[in-house]
């Protein structure tokens, strides 16, 4: 299976070299900025081509995968879906845009292409999505991250985080409001909340710990189906500590599922 990405960052280039070993997909194709087409044909095989629009996307490429942030999903993924490819979002955030999802979504039933959401950082969103069919009573997602992983954020106007020596919440409320607030770290409650009870019946909060072992995911779930706790402690992507190893691991489980006649 021939694959194309739009962006070329960490996770692209970590999903580009681990695809040069497997024979069930390769990277044939990276959608780029107008100006850095240029640069990163140098640094990737003749095989490779690289394109400013998904409308001059090689023939063959029967999935593309968004691993370039809110922009390039904005850019791109409507024109990738009305050409009736699928498109499978690392970029869960950006979904929080209604105006934008209602676009994918439009995009996706006239062209025939399928809107794949990439789980992400997160385990247990099969579990979350099997639970809205029978009723969800109650949905928490927390992210915990160590004082300085929150600097940058709305967070510094909170608590002073160099001076924490406890843990402190920054932020408690809807999914929605928390992804506005801290964009760069709405991805996995926007993964629940689309997976679950929306984004208004997500319960959101983000906490500043010293004594955080790295980023921490805890999910607790209630509902017709029972209950669920889960607690995930994500090591980052080699190379890039601001990238969750799992999400780029979650892109290589996709892309087999999507090649074979067997998905789990």
């Amino acid at each position: 299976m021939e694959i194309a990405l739009i962006g070329f960052g960490a996770i692209g280039r970590f999903v580009t070299e681990s695809l040069e070993s497997q024979s069930h997909a390769s990277v044939r194709a990276l959608i780029m900025r107008p100006e850095r087409v240029g640069a990163i044909e140098k640094e990737v095989s003749d095989h490779c081509a690289v394109v400013a629009s998904a409308a001059d996307l090689p023939a063959e490429i029967t999935l593309v995968v968004e691993v370039a942030g809110h922009d390039g999903l904005a850019q791109h993924g409507a024109d990738v879906l009305a050409q009736g490819i699928d498109l499978m979002v690392v970029s869960v955030g950006a979904l929080t845009d209604a105006a934008l999802l209602n676009s994918l979504q439009e995009a996706a039933e006239k062209g025939g292409g399928k809107l794949r959401i990439a789980p992400g950082a997160i385990g247990g969103i099969d579990a979350v999505a099997a639970a809205r069919e029978g009723g969800i009573d109650r949905v928490s997602y927390t992210s915990r991250k160590p004082p300085a992983a929150w600097k940058g954020t709305p967070a510094e106007d909170v608590c002073d985080l160099d001076g924490l020596t406890e843990e402190a919440v920054l932020f408690e409320g809807p999914a929605d409001e928390a992804a506005r607030l801290y964009p760069k770290n709405a991805n996995v409650a926007a993964t629940i909340a689309l997976a679950g009870a929306g984004f208004d019946g997500t319960e959101v909060r983000v906490v500043a710990d010293p004594a955080a072992p790295g980023n921490v995911h805890e999910l607790d779930i209630a509902g017709a189906f029972g209950r669920m706790t889960l607690r995930m402690e994500g090591k980052p992507l080699p190379g890039n500590p601001k990238t969750s190893s799992l999400t780029a691991f979650c892109v290589l489980r996709g892309i087999r599922n999507h090649a074979s006649a067997i998905e789990i």
